[in-house]
């Protein structure tokens, strides 16, 4: 699904230089390298403000909280998307409100989102699902009164997940390793345009601690480490050129593809493609995957269970038919290789697979 090795084979000089920086100055926690990231990505992404935090998740968790969402508050999301999104919600004490997607684009529905707002809520996460922009502006109009937070995990460099009013309340970022930016373990980042929330955002991710030894709320250990940091350092100023990259294999996908029985990903040329998921019809899916599978081709299933029927969620009482774009989703979709340094050759190699298969 990535070639990390082919990635990082160029890179391996500035990269272990980096390491040795690190090394060299003893210091390893809330330190230069940290610093210098977030001033360097808040600039690259266009936002007033970049927080590092240990992962995507703890992202979430601190927007949250620095949100004011508090035990007892609903937050509305999305049933189709990784775990870590009402896994941060129940973190903070508050219970998760699913609203069904969109059957296309696969984000959230701001209509159905609507229908969702009650009296008990206090934040929408909003999902940019495979690096696609959630509609922003219709959320916000759909859903005012309400903190928006931007779950961008997957989408760093979309424009709706890094510039301006778009960030919403904030936007968490993962630098998991599969991600468009990744590192070399778990990280994260805070986005924002509000000075307030940053500086909470620093305080929860160190302990809620505003000075040494002077803890002003309850936070966690939440903190990028400077090896991380130093290291995504050297990966950021190439983001922009893999997200070129990657626009052009989703456009090869979509020219090679579009003569066979299946469902392409709409386009959209604020999309940064972290997954190409295709969607196959008639319950061939897992049939599919297993003849990729046999031609020496990776596939993945992003998500196999909606949110709303994972048994950790069982409490939340939801049945199946409850969200039907979300569940007909999670039957069919495929995702494909994606990843920058994916060649015309490796390309034409799915696609005459696929071809085989559903020709």
């Amino acid at each position: 699904m990535v070639d990390l090795a082919a990635q990082h084979a160029p890179l391996r000089a500035a990269l272990e230089a980096a390491v040795s920086r690190v090394l060299a100055s003893n210091r390893f926690v809330l330190g230069p390298e940290l610093a210098a990231f977030e001033q360097e990505a808040a600039a690259a992404l266009g936002v007033p403000a970049a927080v590092g935090v240990s992962s995507g998740t703890d992202a979430l968790v601190c927007l949250l909280c620095a949100a004011g969402v508090k035990p007892g508050d609903e937050v509305v999301t999305t049933p189709y998307s990784f775990f870590a999104t009402p896994e941060a919600i129940l973190r903070v004490g508050a219970r998760p409100i699913f609203a069904d997607v969109d059957p296309e684009t696969l984000n959230l529905d701001p209509r159905l989102a609507s229908e969702r707002i009650g009296s008990r809520t206090r934040a929408l996460v909003a999902v940019h699902l495979f690096g696609r922009p959630a509609p922003m502006r219709e959320l916000a109009d759909a859903c005012a009164g309400v903190a928006l937070i931007g779950d961008a995990a997957q989408a760093i460099g979309a424009p709706t997940a890094a510039a301006g009013p778009l960030v919403g309340a904030g936007a968490a970022l993962s630098f998991f390793p599969a991600k468009n930016l990744g590192g070399f373990g778990d990280g994260g980042m805070v986005l924002t345009g509000d000075g307030a929330l940053a500086d909470r955002v620093r305080r929860l991710r160190n302990h809620g601690a505003d000075r040494k030894h002077h803890h002003v709320e309850v936070g966690g250990n939440f903190r990028l480490d400077e090896l991380q940091a130093a290291l995504l350092r050297v990966k950021l100023p190439l983001l922009e050129q893999w997200t070129r990259a990657r626009r052009r294999v989703a456009a090869g996908y979509r020219q090679l593809l579009a003569s066979l029985p299946l469902g392409l990903p709409p386009p959209d040329e604020r999309c940064v493609w972290n997954q190409f998921v295709i969607r196959v019809p008639d319950g061939r899916r897992d049939a599919l995957a297993a003849h990729l599978a046999a031609r020496g081709i990776e596939t993945a299933v992003h998500y196999p269970v909606p949110l709303h029927l994972q048994p950790a969620l069982a409490f939340l009482g939801h049945r199946p038919g409850d969200f039907p774009n979300a569940e007909r989703a999670a039957r069919d979709s495929l995702a494909l290789p994606m990843f920058p340094e994916l060649s015309d050759g490796q390309l034409a190699q799915v696609a005459g697979a696929l071809a085989d298969f559903l020709g």
